[in-house]
């Protein structure tokens, strides 16, 4: 499952990945996350909570690099991600080299309080 909200406020988009990712669980938000990002400035952040992330079929990759040229294209500013397991690391660093042409700030944190505090919430 994949799960995307906005808190305006904050200028915050949390993606949240929860048990086995599939490519169509990806594809069935893509609009919703479109739409979601108009109601962001440019420069706002990311919260990426990968804590709850079983595992991601490989096929979700180009739907991955998909969403980060989006985010890319509304000037996403910091990217904050928790992956409190390294082994469920599904690669965002090396496919974000592909699709974030101008490198936003990211940080990577093995707790959500951790990732909190870095963003100030």
């Amino acid at each position: 499952m994949f799960l995307a909200t906005i808190n305006k406020t904050e200028k915050l988009l949390y993606l949240s990945y929860i048990g086995n990712v599939g490519v169509e669980d990806l594809q069935r938000s893509a609009g919703g996350l479109a739409a979601m990002l108009a109601d962001l400035p440019a420069g706002f952040r990311i919260l990426a909570d990968l804590s709850r992330l079983e595992s991601m079929d490989l096929a979700c990759v180009p739907e991955i690099g998909k969403t980060m040229e989006l985010l890319e294209q509304h000037q996403v500013g910091l990217i904050v991600r928790v992956v409190p397991d390294p082994a469920k690391d599904i690669g965002m660093n090396i496919i974000s080299v592909f699709h974030y042409k101008n490198r936003p700030r990211t940080a990577t944190c093995e707790t959500m309080e951790e990732a909190a505090k870095l963003l100030s919430l």
